[in-house]
């Protein structure tokens, strides 16, 4: 077996001896990088973050940055990152290295104070900077230390320069108030011509290795193909599966759980395609949330509406559709949607494949149909797609958040009547739900208000929502049936024209 190895800043290092559940950022602290900061150690604060290479949507290369807290150093054998110190271009000799762009903004428009959150938020600046489909200008500026605003535009999430704040969702800082991080992300122009990571993105990312990796704290195996992986998931029943370990990192840094065999999927090209077929979406298990959005392009418009509420861009970079329904959390937020799709999910082991709809598919809280050895392959979306659709999260925060109720529809309305309805309901039971009872008195019925309101009464009593920390029983029930109100407020005049 090849000794695993990553490249870090362009130096390839070995990843021994670290043990199998190593993150990423103990591992680059351990050897001098500690621009890379623990804040939460479960992928919240962003201080951690670091740039992977990746497969590109629009280039065949993308830099994505990830939670470093969450990520196994095993799970990057053979792949190239890039820190905060990495960023900066050498200078001559004796003289010191020249600030990124990124850097340079950040540090003339104030955005470090502390600076302990300073290097992750240069990170995902530097991804989004790097995006290649951002509509950058050659020059956007402003002068240090002035009202930026006018050059803001109308859209106080998109920069003149085609910056997305949210990619910086997922990145927390205590001291400027953000409004020079953000003057600082909207003033960064184009990459230039001689820019080696802007280069870079020409080139083809590191391909997946498949690998072996043990110590005496456990084995961590990258197979290299679906039949390998499900091969060994009928050897050792007991392993467990990861993809973008967004929630088995937070086991390991906040239970301190630990896994004697963890069998990685994420880089599986099984688990990794995305085909729109004549009857039929299918969307493979281990793709990214943030690879679907960009692939998909708004093609599903309720997937569209939900990835922007889902988490944050740091954590939906490594999150993935198979994970989020493999835990089988009943406050996921994909399965409600999912559940509305109507799809339906592409079970694999050492037998063959069996679809099973999603709403067969859990049994109990974090209890599914799926058997010992079985993954989820990939997902399918029936076509054609219902019309009026809608993804409602009721959270405290608007973004960032998990739900305390989460609502989604798709409804077919003609000639003022709803044909068919199909919502999916997470955070109400302990399973995700499809609110059948609702469904059935929508359907057949005008598009009303006195039909709107007596299904709303129906939708309150769907669910057993129970009281906790997020939100009480009878405010989750009065949540679900303001949410249909609210989709007919938004809809009645577009679905009567």
């Amino acid at each position: 077996m090849v000794e695993a190895r990553i490249t870090v800043n362009g130096k390839s290092t070995p990843i021994s001896p670290a043990a199998p559940q190593t993150t990423v950022l103990d591992f680059l602290r351990d050897r001098g990088l500690t621009g890379t900061k623990e804040g939460c150690a479960e992928g919240e604060c962003g201080a951690c973050s670091v740039l992977v290479a990746r497969p590109g949507v629009n280039k065949p290369t993308d830099w994505v940055a990830v939670n470093a807290c969450l990520v196994p150093v095993a799970s990057l054998d053979g792949q190239e990152i890039v820190t905060s110190e990495g960023l900066a271009t050498a200078g001559a000799p004796g003289t010191p290295p020249a600030l990124h762009p990124v850097q340079e903004e950040m540090a003339v428009r104030g955005g470090s104070q502390c600076g302990y959150c300073t290097p992750g938020f240069v990170c995902s600046m530097a991804a989004e900077y790097y995006r290649p489909d951002r509509c950058a200008h050659a020059e956007v500026k402003t002068e240090p230390g002035t009202d930026g605003d006018a050059a803001h535009g109308a859209d106080a999430e998109h920069g003149p320069n085609g910056f997305d704040l949210h990619s910086l969702s997922g990145n927390l800082c205590r001291c400027t108030g953000y409004r020079p991080i953000r003057d600082a992300a909207f003033a960064v122009g184009a990459p230039t011509e001689d820019d080696p990571l802007a280069r870079r993105r020409e080139q083809a990312p590191p391909a997946p290795v498949a690998t072996e990796y043990t110590r005496d704290e456990g084995t961590f195996v990258r197979p290299g193909s679906l039949d390998e992986a499900v091969r060994l998931l009928r050897e050792r029943p007991d392993a467990v599966v990861v993809a973008g370990s967004t929630d088995w990192g937070v086991e390991v840094n906040i239970r301190s759980r630990r896994a004697d065999y963890v069998v990685a999927v994420d880089r599986l090209p099984e688990l990794r395609e995305l085909r729109v077929e004549s009857g039929h979406i299918e969307i493979g298990a281990a793709q990214t949330l943030t690879e679907i959005e960009r692939r998909l392009d708004g093609e599903v418009p309720l997937l569209a509406e939900l990835f922007p509420q889902f988490a944050s861009r740091l954590i939906r970079n490594s999150a993935t559709l198979g994970g989020n329904l493999g835990t089988g959390s009943p406050i996921g937020d994909s399965p409600p949607v999912l559940l509305a799709l109507e799809a339906s999910l592409v079970l694999a082991d050492a037998d063959g494949e069996r679809v099973v709809p999603l709403a067969d598919y859990f049994t109990g809280y974090r209890q599914s149909v799926r058997r010992p050895g079985e993954l989820i392959r990939a997902v399918r979306v029936p076509l054609p797609l219902s019309p009026v659709t809608a993804f409602h999260k009721i959270a405290k925060r608007r973004f960032d958040d998990i739900s305390s109720v989460a609502v989604a529809f798709a409804l077919d309305i003609e000639d003022g009547v709803v044909r068919k309805a199909r919502i999916g309901l997470g955070g109400v039971a302990a399973t995700p739900i499809r609110a059948l009872a609702t469904e059935a008195a929508l359907e057949g019925k005008p598009w009303s208000t006195e039909t709107v309101e007596a299904a709303a009464q129906v939708l309150r009593a769907q669910g057993t929502p129970m009281s906790d920390h997020r939100a009480s029983s009878e405010y989750r029930a009065a949540m679900l049936g303001q949410s249909l109100l609210k989709l007919y407020a938004q809809t009645r005049e577009a679905v009567s024209s």
